[in-house]
């Protein structure tokens, strides 16, 4: 199925964001730069604390336009937190949370009700009908238990080649590590899952239509303090095709989304702002007009943590195919077997 892109997006953009969604402004003593004279980024930034005091992409319906837990919620939010801390283990199989509590108490990032800022009932724009029905026929084990055969019955994320663009940048259960490092020129962000963004600094020209990368083409440039990058020729195409070459990887972490299609002329915009010295105001816009019926705007809060670690994340076809392919053809032998047997 190709994609038609509609032109018409007239009201597509939300109004601005109010103040208690707008990302932390720039405190008025200056922020440290590189030896070169750039807005100095540089440091370890997992977004762990972010999925596990359960902040999630979309509010829940039920709280509408209001951006902030109230008193009541956020108590429960933390009571949460200081029980998951409590339960914290280094075991095998151990769980639970360190310093979770602490860093609610110390960011009024921890009130809010959802990344999503535009629209601003914090929720992902309608689905054009065309997106809906390919996200509504996407394959993936995470979504259906229809029958594994082959590679082309698996999503990208299950054959370990990537979990989407802009997916990549927002918290998933575990892995969340972002580490940024800067030289003349370019900025490097150091992803724990699926790779590194290597984004060059200028007005540099985007690629040709035709080249298309995983995570797209990104470009950088400084606007003030503000470092603003621009992705585009992120892979299009869905989840539906059984033919490889027109696979695209769900740009919305999360099983439930794992099939989203993306659109040729998705787009990206990132901005990221130095706001003290251990906090980065991250702001990304999504627009795709040939999947949502508007563009969407998340913040996040980046906080500095330099004892996180970032091990490998060796996850390759090998871990994952082999099993779901395995596994399913031998539960249909055992199936048949059984119906046989009766």
């Amino acid at each position: 199925m190709t994609f038609v892109v509609a032109n018409d997006r007239a009201g597509a953009q939300s109004p601005p964001v109010g103040a208690t969604a707008a990302p932390l402004v720039a405190p008025d003593s200056d922020m440290p730069k590189t030896p070169w004279g750039d807005p100095d980024l540089r440091g370890t930034w997992p977004l762990q604390n972010i999925n596990d005091a359960r902040i999630r992409l979309e509010r829940p319906a039920e709280m509408g336009t209001r951006a902030e837990l109230t008193d009541k919620e956020f108590a429960e939010r933390l009571r949460e937190a200081e029980i998951s801390d409590a339960a914290y283990t280094v075991e095998l199989r151990g769980g639970g949370t360190t310093g979770l509590a602490d860093w609610l108490r110390a960011t009024p990032f921890g009130r809010r009700t959802s990344l999503i800022v535009r629209p601003a009932d914090g929720r992902l724009p309608p689905l054009t009908p065309q997106a809906a029905e390919l996200y509504a026929k996407g394959r993936s084990t995470w979504r259906s238990v229809d029958v594994v055969n082959w590679i082309s019955d698996l999503d990208p994320f299950e054959r370990c080649i990537t979990r989407g663009f802009p997916a990549v940048m927002l918290p998933q259960p575990y892995n969340n590590g972002i580490r940024v490092f800067q030289s003349p020129g370019y900025v490097v962000l150091q992803l724990e899952t699926f790779g590194a963004r290597v984004i060059p600094l200028g007005r540099t020209e985007p690629w040709p239509s035709q080249m298309r990368a995983w995570h797209g083409n990104s470009r950088g440039h400084w606007e003030g303090d503000t470092l603003v990058i621009e992705t585009t020729n992120i892979v299009s195409g869905d989840s539906a095709t059984t033919d490889l070459a027109k696979r695209a990887a769900g740009p919305i972490p999360g099983r439930e989304n794992a099939t989203l299609p993306v659109g040729p002329e998705a787009k990206v915009t990132e901005r990221l702002t130095r706001t003290g010295r251990d906090t980065i105001a991250y702001r990304m816009t999504y627009d795709d007009p040939a999947v949502f019926t508007a563009p969407w705007t998340a913040d996040l809060q980046w906080t500095r943590d330099e004892s996180y670690t970032i091990f490998e994340y060796a996850c390759h076809e090998r871990n994952t195919v082999t099993e779901a392919i395995t596994g399913s053809r031998a539960k249909r032998r055992t199936d048949a077997a059984a119906v046989a047997g009766n």
